[in-house]
């Protein structure tokens, strides 16, 4: 059996291992394999879970994680399943793993040293091995518990993240066209045989063809029993050690789709979908694989430490924002925010957005849904164009949101039981819009980056009055085009050179408002700002308010991984306005019964405390008594509010609307980028800064669009389009010059128009096949820049625009 397993394992690829299988077919007879979860129904179970490669290697990382901890708690001789044990992973790694001190890299490395993802065979058809120093099963154990499906046998462990051992048969579906997966174990106190067993996709015969709609997955027996042998140790070609005890699991040409050195790409790969694991681990490449490669072995410690490190390098901003809320039935929703610079290291801002994005988004994820460190879905950055209409903070926003803590009949419906996707429910809707109103509603800080940025592309804009009034009359359409644009833009009275004057006016303004802040370590003060000494707050009862505390802590308080803060807010009392004689305290202990919790990380010199009622059984009169404290290695502070209900916000009467006045429309600006500076335009370095593409001499326009709404358009005066153009004939004078750029520029502004006008009033929804061949949704800024880009510009400003829009008309 040895010799059998040792030939199975040392098998590179698929072929060879079915060479092997061919060979001993006296042991590989149909009487030797069993249904994989005693089902042959099993082929839906497996086949529908993780929707990617490395997603379904995640859950072979995640069990063994379970099964590390695992192996820690029997050896501190507590029953898993009993009070004594750890009730959350978090306090798992705490009680198992005292003395840590993982940020060492000595310290690291070792214990990353118990969990191993090696790759084997040749770089264009990968073998992909997982090894585990954990708990290990005994050989008549294999069938409960790697070979079953939907058993629930970790279920009653409160601690481990797996719960129906159906995550890791997730990979089968990606090995080879055979399905061929080898795992073998032993257990962790050294009893028993060292189990072994393959599991492969079953060969349907003729026959079987005729009468079966789907094959099924099986695994090897040898006379009923999973093939076991005695050993000490075993040379499996691990990191620094040989094999004695635990879990080793072999993926034979594993379909990652592009090849991957483990060291390096594999651990970004991975490293996105483990934003911060409970364990270390290791991924390991070969001199034979990459003999070039100086680099082998390298840890592997999640997302959120890598950013951590790195944060001096590629970071503008990181904000925490804490919720309790009665969407999730007042549980905790904890949502941390990476803003990345426009410019990083000696990069220009053009590599810069590259380099980013290849290092920090490899599978176009930016929005994390995790629990226990683990993504379990996420968005693109369709999210960010879409929901929080912040189009300028497409390409350098990440933002992980930890479900860990919210509540468990509300976590249930967010994600499928494959743990790679959310799932279409009204509880995934409902979090997902109060996640938009939250992160971009005025005043956030999200809101203000995408102010800042929106401020550094701001100089002087077109007159978008002079160019319709020009170009109108030239067409004798005014009419017909203004009913066409009304259909889309808002119009307003506002004149542009007003604007313009008003908008560099606050700019100015707010330039002078800024102070320079000095953050320290540990905070020396935590002050309530703006209410004097009276500490009482007015909320509506169907409203919300904000408090804001002065203090000198750095903005990474709260989220970094040494020596963190913590903001509390508690209900000290809560006298009620319906209680008899209305001075008996209510029995509510907990805010979240109350009240509605929103934090905020500090920002210069700032926490942000939002409070609201919304879902609460309080009435008008009410009085809550809260003690809110800031408390870390550092000193503590607290302050003691109170708050009071008061009646209802009125809304608003909607003002009737005015009659649409079309000499002043309030178009979307122009404005006007040229290659180098010049005084009163941006150039395209400046540009670069903050859009989205690259501004370029093959790009000709860029739309800002933020959600709905079309704000500005930016015109490229130095595009290969313009520049042919212009040099069409050889003696053309500066006054034709001149009108040809006028013609560039109204063409392009108006044909923008009329292209995002039909785009929205038809619901165009805009995908673009990739390379691979997969669906990519694309956003209207995306779509018109491409269409600019091509042929479509040296058209338009070739052909009479009377012409073209009556055939638009049409």
């Amino acid at each position: 059996m040895r010799q059998l397993f040792l030939d199975l394992f040392s098998a590179k690829q698929e072929a060879e291992l079915s060479e092997i299988l061919d060979k001993n077919s006296d042991i590989f007879n149909d009487d030797n394999w069993k249904p994989l979860g005693g089902t042959s129904n099993n082929y839906s179970i497996i086949e529908n879970q993780q929707s990617s490669p490395i997603a379904a290697l995640i859950e072979k990382i995640t069990n063994s994680i379970d099964a590390t901890l695992m192996k820690r708690c029997y050896e501190m001789g507590i029953d898993p399943k009993s009070t004594y044990a750890p009730q959350t992973m978090e306090e798992a790694v705490e009680m198992f793993f005292p003395n840590r001190n993982w940020d060492l890299q000595s310290n690291r490395r070792k214990q990353a040293e118990e969990i191993q993802i090696i790759a084997d065979g040749p770089t264009n058809e990968t073998a992909v091995i997982i090894y585990d120093n954990g708990e290990g099963q005994l050989p008549d154990k294999f069938e409960n518990t790697f070979l079953s499906l939907v058993t629930g046998n970790k279920n009653e462990i409160p601690f481990v993240q797996g719960k129906y051992n159906m995550g890791g048969s997730g990979a089968i579906v990606f090995c080879g066209k055979n399905g061929y997966q080898l795992i073998g174990s032993k257990r962790y106190d050294k009893t028993g045989n060292f189990g072994f067993t393959l599991v492969r996709q079953h060969p349907l015969s003729k026959e079987e063809k005729q009468i079966k709609k789907n094959t099924w997955y099986e695994y090897l027996v040898i006379d009923g029993r999973i093939p076991s042998f005695p050993i000490d140790e075993l040379d499996l070609k691990l990191h620094n050690r040989k094999f004695v005890s635990g879990t080793i699991i072999k993926l034979y040409s594993y379909q990652f789709g592009k090849r991957y050195g483990f060291a390096q790409e594999l651990n970004q790969q991975l490293t996105e979908f483990l934003f911060e694991p409970a364990l270390p681990i290791l991924t390991k490449d070969t001199k034979e694989r990459y003999p070039n490669n100086k680099v082998l072995e390298t840890d592997l410690f999640g997302l959120k430490r890598r950013l951590e490190k790195e944060e001096e390098d590629y970071l503008q901003k990181t904000f925490v924002e804490e919720y309790e809320d009665d969407l999730f039935f007042g549980s905790k929703l904890v949502v941390t925010g990476y803003v990345f610079a426009n410019k990083v290291k000696n990069y220009s801002v053009s590599e810069s957005k590259k380099h980013i994005r290849e290092r920090y988004f490899k599978n176009n994820m930016s929005v994390l849904f995790s629990m226990n460190g683990q993504v379990h879905g996420h968005y693109t950055t369709e999210f960010i164009t879409q929901s929080l209409k912040f189009s300028l903070l497409k390409n350098h926003l990440l933002i992980h949101v930890d479900c860990t803590h919210l509540d468990y009949d509300f976590r249930k419906r967010l994600f499928m039981a494959s743990r790679d996707r959310l799932k279409g429910g009204g509880e995934t809707k409902a979090l997902r819009g109060f996640l938009a109103k939250q992160l971009s509603k005025k005043g956030s800080i999200l809101y203000e980056l995408n102010q800042e940025r929106k401020n550094s592309i701001s100089f002087e804009s077109g007159s978008t009055t002079e160019l319709l009034k020009s170009f109108t009359k030239d067409i004798g359409m005014a009419p017909d085009l203004m009913r066409l644009l009304s259909q889309t833009f808002k119009l307003d009275f506002k004149d542009d050179a007003k604007k313009n004057k008003n908008s560099k006016e606050k700019k100015s303004q707010q330039e002078k408002e800024e102070v320079a802040f000095s953050p320290k370590r540990f905070p020396s003060f935590f002050n309530l700002k703006g209410k004097g000494t009276k500490n009482a707050i007015s909320l509506p009862l169907n409203g919300e308010n904000q408090i804001q505390f002065a203090t000198d802590v750095e903005d990474n308080y709260f989220h970094r991984t040494d020596e963190p803060g913590e903001l509390e807010v508690a209900l000290i009392s809560h006298r009620s306005s319906e209680t008899k004689g209305g001075d008996r305290e209510g029995t509510r202990t907990e805010i979240s019964e109350v009240l509605n919790v929103h934090k905020s990380s500090p920002s210069n010199g700032t926490i942000r405390i939002h409070l609201n009622a919304e879902g609460k059984e309080v009435s008008v009169g009410d009085e809550l008594e809260i003690k809110v404290s800031l408390n870390g290695s550092g000193p503590s502070f607290e302050e003691i509010l109170m708050v009071r209900l008061a009646e209802p916000k009125q809304k608003k009467e909607k003002v009737p609307k005015k009659e649409e006045d079309f000499e002043n429309p309030g178009l979307p600006e122009f404005q006007l980028v040229y290659k180098e500076e010049k005084e009163g335009f941006l150039s395209w370095e400046k540009a670069n800064e903050s859009l989205p593409s690259e501004m370029n001499a093959e790009m000709v326009m860029y739309p800002l669009a933020e959600g709905e709404q079309l704000e500005k358009i930016f015109i490229n005066m130095d595009s290969n389009v313009l520049t042919r153009f212009k040099s069409k004939d050889k003696n053309i004078n500066e006054k034709q010059k001149e009108a040809r750029e006028t013609k560039y520029i109204s063409s392009i502004y108006f044909h923008t128009l009329f292209l995002y006008t039909i785009t929205k009033n038809r619901k165009f929804s805009l995908v673009k096949k990739t390379e691979d061949g997969a669906s990519e949704n694309k956003d209207i800024s995306e779509y018109l820049q491409d269409i600019f880009d091509s042929y479509y510009t040296e058209f338009i400003i070739n052909f009479g625009d009377k012409d073209l829009i009556e055939s638009l008309g049409e």
